[in-house]
């Protein structure tokens, strides 16, 4: 998975490398820091490897690797600059968890009837969230994106609303199974810093909304971990 990420996201770099220059002094590819051969031999790399690997451990999660890169880059080359911005984030984010337990069992339990939904509405959320950090640089490119055709208001209201609903979700399917008060902790925890990245998205300043987007993915993934610990600990996973 770490070779698969590193191709998708060394890709999207390199797709936005005009774009982020000036604007995203933080990233390595515009300001020289990595060059564009370089750049490219990691894109190429890590899909070999993250392939190689998925497939040595079994050949279904090989398919499930390769339907989470062609969202990856479906995503670099066309949907991010379009309405339908938000979608290879409700396909990828749940791909994930699917990705993970396929390869370490082989199966997916019934939990994940609960599990995929929400890492559904929760990818749409961070879609939005990510867009909001990039408001004014894709308005001033001419990119209508997800946010760009809401507005910004009622994005973030659609984002948060999606968030609090995961973390509703979660935190009774939790609770109702009895998990230790450990998960149940985590996860509240995880959920508060979910919510803190929500407020951030609302700023003015790009910057911190840009924050607000990477406090919500950790949060997010924060929860993930403590809601699967939490249900796998009663034997429901």
């Amino acid at each position: 998975m770490f070779g698969l990420q590193a191709s998708i996201g060394t890709l999207n770099d390199l797709v936005d490398i005009e774009r982020d220059r000036g604007h995203k002094p933080g990233k390595p590819l515009p300001t020289g820091l990595i060059a564009i051969p370089t750049a490219r031999a990691i894109a190429a790399g890590g899909l070999l490897l993250g392939l190689v690997l998925s497939v040595a451990v079994r050949p279904i999660l090989g398919v499930i690797a390769l339907l989470g890169v062609a969202t990856g880059y479906a995503y670099d080359f066309r949907l991010k600059a379009s309405r339908w911005s938000w979608l290879p984030f409700t396909i990828g984010i749940p791909l994930l968890p699917v990705y993970a337990w396929v390869g370490a069992t082989g199966r997916l339990p019934a939990v994940f009837f609960v599990l995929v939904p929400l890492a559904v509405m929760g990818g749409a959320a961070l879609a939005l969230a990510n867009e909001l950090a990039d408001d004014e640089r894709d308005r001033g490119a001419g990119v209508e994106t997800s946010v760009v055709a809401l507005g910004r208001a009622r994005a973030w209201r659609v984002g948060a609303g999606l968030q609090a609903l995961v973390a509703v979700v979660a935190g009774a399917s939790l609770i109702a199974s009895g998990a230790p008060t450990l998960a149940v902790g985590a996860a509240d925890a995880a959920i508060a810093l979910t919510m803190i990245g929500v407020a951030l998205g609302r700023s003015r300043l790009p910057s911190s909304r840009e924050r607000g987007w990477e406090v919500q993915a950790i949060g997010l993934g924060a929860l993930a971990v403590a809601w699967l610990a939490g249900i796998a600990s009663r034997g429901l996973a």
